[in-house]
C-alpha cells in the first residue's frame, strides 16, 4: 500500500514538472518599453525636427496621437509607417537610429531618426 502511494506521488510530481516545463512562457521582447524618438529632416519641406514617444510591446510599435504601426524584431530591426512616411533602422541596447522618407504637401522629404529607451 505504501509503495503504491509513493509511486502515485512520484507520477504526480513528474507530470506536474512536465506541465510547468511545457507551459508557454510570457517573455518580454528585448526592445519592449517606451522609446523617445527624434526625427530630423535632411531633404524636403517637412518639419525640421520632431520628437515623440512610442511604445514597443511584444515587438509591435504604437504611438499616441498619429497612427503609428510597425515592428521591432528580436534582433532590433525596425520597420515603421506613420501618416504615409516610412522608416527603418536598427535598435541595439538602449538606443537606435535609421532613415525615413515621406512627403509634405506632395513634396518628398527624407532624413534620419534616433531613439533612446526611456
Amino acid at each position: 500500500m505504501r509503495s503504491s502511494r509513493i509511486r502515485t506521488l512520484f507520477i504526480v510530481s513528474l507530470l506536474s514538472t512536465a506541465a510547468i516545463a511545457t507551459a508557454p512562457a510570457i517573455a518580454k521582447q528585448p526592445y519592449d518599453g517606451l522609446w523617445q524618438v527624434t526625427v530630423v529632416t535632411k531633404t524636403g519641406s517637412c518639419d525640421a525636427t520632431t520628437a515623440s514617444t512610442v511604445t514597443v510591446s511584444d515587438g509591435k510599435i504604437t504611438g499616441s496621437g498619429a497612427p503609428v504601426s510597425g515592428t521591432v524584431s528580436s534582433g532590433g530591426l525596425v520597420r515603421v509607417s506613420i501618416n504615409g512616411a516610412y522608416a527603418n533602422g536598427q535598435l541595439s541596447g538602449n538606443s537606435g537610429s535609421g532613415k525615413w522618407n515621406g512627403a509634405s504637401a506632395g513634396v518628398p522629404c527624407s532624413g534620419r531618426w534616433e531613439a533612446s529607451r526611456q
